[in-house]
């Protein structure tokens, strides 16, 4: 446990200057644009407003403001989730040169990417919040006062197995085809565009979906002002356990990641 101890403790010390170099990246991102990050949650707004009036047409919804919301919150979370798991197959190839020149522990690395799509998250999820709030009020005081603890098991989430991807990624280069087709297939097969019940006989693959669970339980918490303590403390113990392997992963791979990126 000292090595993982070692790189908690360099990671804390470190916060500032990962924290500081993914929000010079955001800045980056929108140089001279009037809208700025604003354009996350714009862009977000404009797939909502098309994909419910697709989706509410296809699914013959009754009560479309209610779809909206459930739609618009799920989408949202999906695309934090899938941009840190999408990107994270080629993290430390984009970052061979530091690996190799210097002596920097690779969790700078991670934590920098991992803040980064933290930073990209939140300021499109408040936006998305906001607007949304006008259909359903409560929105806003349940977003205050109920989703802490499944934000944390999000951000947890985000972290940790994106951080086992790059391994994984840094050594067999089939992930970085994989890990797309993948998020392309549990995106389908979640009820995020639909309502669980629409699975019929396949329901029983949201219980077993680790990327729905963390999204529904931010999401029920959220439209419906109820935190399900049973499955958001479970997610918690798990992201507890998952933080640890991939941090002992990280330290067993740090000696061979110079040769492999």
């Amino acid at each position: 446990m000292t090595p993982i101890a070692d790189t908690i403790c360099y990671a804390w010390r470190s916060r500032r200057a990962w924290w500081f170099t993914a929000t010079a990246r955001t800045r980056a991102r929108f140089a001279r644009t009037l809208f700025g990050s604003f354009w996350l949650g714009i862009s977000n707004l404009f797939s909502i407003g098309v994909l419910a009036i697709v989706y509410g047409t296809v699914f013959k919804i009754e009560n479309f403001s209610t779809y909206v919301v459930f739609l618009g919150i799920g989408l949202t979370i999906w695309n934090g989730i899938s941009m840190a798991l999408g990107s994270a197959p080629t993290l430390f190839e984009h970052n061979a040169n530091h690996l190799h020149n210097t002596n920097i522990n690779p969790v700078f690395y991670t934590l920098e990417e991992w803040s980064f799509h933290v930073q990209t998250f939140l300021q499109s999820f408040i936006l998305i919040v906001l607007a949304l709030s006008f259909i359903q009020h409560s929105l806003i005081l349940n977003f205050l006062w109920l989703s802490w603890l499944p934000l944390l098991n999000l951000f947890a989430f985000m972290f940790w197995v994106p951080l086992i991807i790059c391994l994984l990624g840094a050594r067999y280069r089939d992930f970085y085809q994989l890990v797309p087709i993948v998020l392309q297939l549990v995106f389908l097969l979640s009820p995020i565009l639909y309502e669980k019940e629409r699975l019929g006989p396949l329901m029983w693959t949201a219980t077993f979906n680790p990327l729905y669970q963390i999204l529904s339980s931010l999401r029920d918490c959220l439209i419906a002002g109820q935190l399900q303590w049973t499955p958001v403390l479970s997610g918690l113990l798990i992201n507890i356990v998952g933080l640890l392997i991939s941090l002992w992963l990280l330290e067993k791979e740090r000696r061979h990641l110079p040769f492999l990126v």
